[in-house]
């Protein structure tokens, strides 16, 4: 992989499996210490950005988020060379403010999953690594996002608490009644072990995430499957051009930045 790099990883949702009209550079097939990925890395050439993208649950949505190799995942973008990840989560809203169709970047998680893999420490040299986990999104690529919402006037929550529970299966009413009580504000299968892994290899991680429905009970109306893959087929265009917006601003930061550079370079003696 050594020849093949890219600063940026966009790691697709439900719903994001493919992102049309970007230039292929390459498709990365190698395999990880961990296993295999969930579905080969495509290179992208995306708003003027090397981008690597990986469709969390495989083309054609057949891993179940407890299946899904988060370490093979991750391990195989930390070797491309990235540096900044951003993700695409589908939830539900806890909250009277996340409806459906709503887009939220959260900087908050708790974590209800078990039996996932969730440490690169086995392998890791030296000593067990803990990580600070105190704030688990990063708070410069969180801005990037919430710069690019606004930009485009998009609906947002500018802040909230993803409960990440274990799936494949929707919750109870009486579980969301009691993610409400612990503070979450979305709902969602898919944000851990991936923050954490994402910090143990020292990459910045946000999450960009599309609310599909109403979390159970909360609405006197039942879950419709077939609303919620209409929103997500509704919300998923929305994402892909908050993604780019977000990709050109950081672009156009990095540009600045090396003129800048540049410029003090000449002035020094």
């Amino acid at each position: 992989m050594s020849e093949l790099r890219a600063d940026w990883a966009v790691i697709g949702g439900s719903g994001l499996d493919q992102l049309p009209d970007a230039e292929i550079i390459a498709r990365v097939v190698d395999p990880t210490p961990y296993g295999a990925t969930s579905d080969d890395i495509l290179l992208l050439r995306l708003a003027g950005q090397t981008v690597a993208f990986l469709p969390r649950h495989g083309r054609g949505h057949r891993l179940a988020p407890h299946e899904i190799n988060y370490r093979a995942n991750l391990w195989a973008l930390s070797q491309l060379g990235v540096r900044n990840v951003f993700s695409v989560n589908a939830v539900g809203g806890l909250t009277p403010t996340l409806s459906s169709g709503k887009l939220a970047v959260p900087d908050q998680l708790i974590d209800y999953t078990w039996g996932r893999e969730h440490t690169f420490n086995q392998r890791l040299e030296g000593m067990v690594q803990h990580i600070d986990f105190t704030y688990p999104y990063s708070s410069s690529l969180r801005r990037l996002l919430l710069k690019a919402l606004v930009q485009l006037d998009v609906p947002h929550d500018d802040a909230g608490v993803y409960a990440c529970t274990q799936g494949p299966r929707l919750e109870t009413a009486a579980e969301v009644r009691r993610l409400i009580r612990d503070g979450g504000t979305m709902v969602g299968m898919t944000a851990m072990p991936e923050a954490a892994l994402a910090r143990e290899l020292g990459m910045d991680y946000a999450a960009l995430c599309l609310c599909v429905n109403r979390a159970a009970g909360l609405d006197t109306t039942p879950l419709s499957l077939p609303d919620i893959y209409g929103i997500l087929r509704s919300g998923m265009a929305i994402v892909r051009e908050v993604l780019l917006e977000a990709l050109r601003t950081a672009g156009e930061h990095q540009r600045q930045n090396q003129q800048k550079a540049q410029e003090l370079s000449k002035l020094l003696p």
